[in-house]
């Protein structure tokens, strides 16, 4: 590094160095950064605090062609009926809801998020 430091007052206040070797600091930056964040998602799954979600559910969801609700309900293998019961609510408002022909209630998307252990966010087109 060829830094030159600008002082004030006697005590080092700036250092002002070749733009390419600026970029080259923020590459590193980035990469010690991305590292930490890796190490904190591999110990989110370790610790049973997050999951990973196979390529094919993400592309359904990413695809927006199903409702999110019948994406994660049929990932975590419940049937319309089992997640109403889960959820307390009948099986036609969750084939409602499915079929884009129903908006759920603020409570009814909380209430299904907590039964298949997603975000409400995660339920919403």
């Amino acid at each position: 590094m060829s830094a030159q430091i600008i002082e004030r007052e006697g005590k080092p206040e700036y250092a002002v160095l070749p733009y390419s070797e600026y970029l080259e600091l923020l590459a590193l930056a980035e990469e010690v950064k991305d590292a930490a964040d890796a190490r904190q998602a591999m110990s989110e799954l370790k610790n049973g605090e997050d999951e990973v979600v196979p390529a094919v559910v993400a592309d359904r969801l990413i695809a927006g062609d199903e409702h999110p609700l019948k994406v994660w309900r049929e990932y975590r293998g419940l049937t319309q009926e089992a997640l109403g019961a889960a959820a307390g609510v009948g099986k036609s408002y969750i084939s409602q809801i499915e079929g884009a022909g129903k908006t759920a209630s603020t409570k009814v998307l909380k209430a299904l998020a907590q039964a298949l252990s997603v975000d409400v966010d995660d339920l919403i087109e």
